[in-house]
Formats: C-alpha cells, structure tokens, sequence
C-alpha cells in the first residue's frame, strides 16, 4: 500500500486514507462521488502507480471511513466536504497535487482549490456539474420538481430508490453488472447520510465558484450522462478560465468503472 505514518492520525482514519505507488512520484488524489467509495477507481488508479504518488480516500460516511465523525452540520454544504480535502493534503504535506474528482467530487474540489490553490498542481474533473437544476437560460439537466421527487423516493425508500436509480445513472444497459455494482455500493451507505449527502449534491449551487479557479483544469465530458448532460460540462469548461474540455466516448455517468482505460488515458494526455 506504501508509506503512511505509523500511527495513523485522526485526519487520516477519519477518511480511510490509502497511500500507494511511487514514493516519490508527484501526488494524485482521487476522489469519489455520491454513494461510491474509493473502490470506484480500482481500475484507474493503479494505472498511475508507477509514476505517481497515488492517495485514494472515502468521503465520511462513505466506504471505510469513520462514520462516527459524521456531523451534520459540516457535511452540510460541499465546503464541509472540501475542509476533510484540504486536512488530508496539509496532513501528507503534499504540493503540486493532481485532483481526480468525480461527480459531486469534481465541486469539492473546485471549492478546495479555490479556498486554498497553493497546494493543487492540475484538476481533473470527471462528470462535473456546478448546478443540477435548470434556472433561467442555464441547463443544469433537471426541473427543480425532478430534483423534488427525487429526493423524496430517495427518503421513502432509499434501498429502493438505489435500485432504479443507480442502473440510470450508470447508463451502459448492455452491461448490467456495472448497474448492479452502483447499487450494491449505494446500498452500503447508511440511509440517513446518504439523503443529506444526496441533498448537498442535487441541491447545491457552485457557479460562482467557477471563475475563482487558477490551477490547470481539464473536464472530461461523458456522452449521453443522465446526471451531467453535455451543455454542463461545456458550461464547467467556458466559466473556468483557460480549462481543457474533452469529450468522452464512455456512456453514463460512472467512466471510471465503465471505460476506465479511457479515463486514464485521457488524463496522462493532460498532465503530459
């Protein structure tokens, strides 16, 4: 697994912090979305190991994490989500990071690096979306009644909502073992945290944040993403100034588990 402290600190359990590849290696830092865990770049990460320093994590609540040190007042916003980002970057000391973030990921860590560039290298954002609700001209994907309903089910019966929803957001019908692999991760988060989770995710609204980005970014754009449809990816790109846009052959929302090579390449692409 490679070099963590001895002791593993608070900061670092809290978050199920998992070091590996090369020590010496610039950092990489991957981070999961919404009822995922780090296992959702099992596939991808590796293909860093060589060359990188590779540092994977669990959002609280998520994964191996501390569930204990859930609070609801601090995961309350995704600025709750970038401070654990920011504690685990000061805790290795790490400089020069590039930030993998999928999904709801790929806001937390536009908020990290905002609140604090001087530790971020280059940002990966996979599947970002700023706003998930249609307002005015902006075309975030869902009417607020979508957004609604959505939570509500996800309240009334959140194993249940997990099934229907988590196969949708895959996408990829003609592989349904990675829907069910969704479902299962999604099934594993407890249902409480799981709908506040889920609230701060389709409810937030990081637009603004946007323009303060001055590290290196690039978008990876899926086709035919349920969550994150192609007028939001090119939105993340024209408002984060000097930002890559690409658009990815891999269907849905989840690219690391469905086109993981594609992901990685795309990647090595940019930083190189």
């Amino acid at each position: 697994m490679g070099s963590l402290p001895a002791e593993r600190t608070d900061v670092l359990r809290r978050n199920n912090v998992t070091v590996s590849g090369n020590p010496a290696g610039r950092p990489m830092v991957f981070a999961h979305g919404f009822g995922c865990s780090q296992e959702v770049w099992r596939m991808v990460a590796p293909q860093f190991a060589e060359d990188y320093r590779v540092i994977l994590f669990d959002h609280v609540g998520a994964g191996g994490s501390d569930v204990s040190a859930y609070d609801t007042g601090k995961y309350d916003s995704i600025d709750g989500y970038a401070s654990d980002v920011l504690e685990i970057l000061a805790e290795l000391d790490l400089q020069d990071v590039v930030y993998v973030g999928h999904s709801v990921s790929s806001m937390i860590g536009v908020v990290a690096a905002s609140r604090d560039s001087s530790r971020f290298g280059a940002l990966v954002l996979v599947g970002p979306s700023p706003r998930y609700i249609n307002e005015g001209e902006y075309v975030g994907g869902f009417d607020r009644a979508d957004i609604t309903a959505l939570l509500d089910n996800l309240d009334l019966n959140y194993l249940g909502w997990s099934s229907q929803m988590a196969p949708a957001i895959m996408g990829n019908p003609d592989r349904p073992e990675l829907g069910d692999e969704l479902t299962t991760s999604f099934c594993r988060i407890d249902p409480m945290i799981a709908s506040q989770f889920a609230r701060v995710t389709f409810l937030s609204d990081n637009r603004a944040d946007l323009a303060a980005v001055v590290t290196p970014t690039l978008v990876l754009q899926c086709t035919d993403d349920l969550i994150a449809p192609t007028p939001v990816g090119e939105y993340v790109h024209e408002h984060i100034a000097g930002s890559t846009l690409v658009r990815l052959e891999a269907t849905g929302h989840v690219p690391n588990l469905s086109s993981p090579d594609e992901v990685a390449r795309e990647i090595r692409s940019f930083l190189a």
